[in-house]
């Protein structure tokens, strides 16, 4: 009897762009690059939907001129991740990652009703071993705002 071993492609944030711009993904298809692996988001519910909207308003509000706000836009990490969160915030315009995608948010918030395990854990520390200072949880479950903090 032959053993089979379960291997892993890993994949790099090159790699992963050169995947979209050859139309293997549809426009709008949830899937991002997280560690080299790709990960396919489930769908939004309207409470996640609003809230996302909703911590865009505030952010915008309390920001003003030379901080960009975007929802669901891909963040150039690491060279083996391009996640794509609710919410981040960078300084600059958006004519700035006209080129680019923005490699250094100062901020990164997730909304999290069914993905609230994967925001912990998997995403939690991936930013933080990007550099990332600021990573926010909006628990849609508890309805609590989660800011971790290193120890």
């Amino acid at each position: 009897m032959e053993i089979y071993r379960t291997r892993l492609r890993r994949w790099t944030r090159a790699e992963y762009d050169r995947l979209i711009e050859a139309g293997i993904f549809q426009p709008g298809e949830p899937v991002e690059l997280l560690g080299g692996e790709l990960m396919v988001s489930e769908p939004q519910g309207s409470a996640h939907y609003t809230a996302v909207g909703l911590v865009e308003d505030a952010l915008r509000a309390a920001l003003g001129p030379g901080w960009l706000v975007r929802s669901q836009g891909p963040l150039a990490l690491t060279d083996d991740s391009e996640p794509e969160p609710d919410v981040a915030v960078m300084r600059g315009t958006r004519r700035d990652y006209r080129d680019e995608h923005p490699s250094r948010p100062a901020l990164v918030i997730e909304v999290a009703e069914s993905s609230l395990a994967l925001d912990r854990e998997h995403k939690g520390s991936l930013f933080a071993q990007s550099g990332v200072a600021d990573y926010w949880i909006l628990n849609l479950v508890d309805r609590v705002l989660e800011v971790p903090r290193a120890a």
